[in-house]
C-alpha cells in the first residue's frame, strides 16, 4: 500500500488544490452537458414528472410553459457552468457559480421525496430505489461538490 501511495504522490496527487481544480472542471462539464440537453424538447418532456413535483421548481411549467422551462433551465445551467469556469481565474465569479450550483442541486435533490415512481414498490417501497430515485440521488453528491467549491471560493475571496 505504501508503494501505491508513493506512486500516486509522484503522479502529482499531492499538488496543492488538485481536488479543487478537478471538482471545478467536473462541474463545468456537467453544467455544459446538462444545460445543452435542456434545449431539446424531448429532454424537457422526460423531466416534466420530476419538475412538476419539485418543491422549488414546480412553478416553472405553469408560468413559463414547456419551452420556457426548457430555456430557463438550460440558460441557468450554462450560466452557472460559465461562472464556475471563470472561477478558475476569478474567485468572485466562481463563488457566484458555486452558489447557483448549490441552488440548482437543492432544487433537484428536494424532488426525491415527491417524485412519482421513485421507490420500487415490487421491492417493498422506500428505501428500495427505482431508477428515478437513483437519478435524483446523484444530485446529493453534486450538491456536496457545489458546497465544497462555494466554501473554497468564499475563503479565497475573503483572503484576497
Amino acid at each position: 500500500m505504501t508503494s501505491l501511495a508513493n506512486l500516486l504522490l509522484r503522479l502529482g496527487f499531492s499538488k496543492k488544490d488538485l481536488d479543487y481544480h478537478v471538482l471545478r472542471a467536473a462541474m463545468v462539464i456537467i453544467f455544459a452537458w446538462f444545460g445543452y440537453d435542456k434545449w431539446f424538447l424531448e429532454e424537457i418532456q422526460g423531466l416534466v414528472p420530476l419538475i412538476s413535483h419539485g418543491p422549488f421548481i414546480f412553478w416553472t411549467l405553469p408560468v413559463l410553459g414547456l419551452r420556457g422551462t426548457s430555456y430557463f433551465l438550460g440558460t441557468s445551467e450554462w450560466t452557472f457552468g460559465t461562472l464556475l469556469f471563470l472561477g478558475f481565474w476569478n474567485k468572485k465569479l466562481g463563488m457566484l457559480g458555486a452558489l447557483g450550483s448549490c441552488g440548482t442541486f437543492i432544487a433537484t435533490f428536494t424532488i426525491l421525496p415527491f417524485a412519482p415512481g421513485a421507490w420500487d414498490q415490487a421491492a417493498g417501497g422506500f428505501p428500495a430505489m427505482s431508477i428515478v430515485a437513483a437519478f435524483l440521488l446523484k444530485d446529493l453528491v453534486l450538491l456536496s461538490v457545489s458546497f465544497y467549491l462555494l466554501r473554497q471560493d468564499v475563503i479565497r475571496v475573503s483572503q484576497s
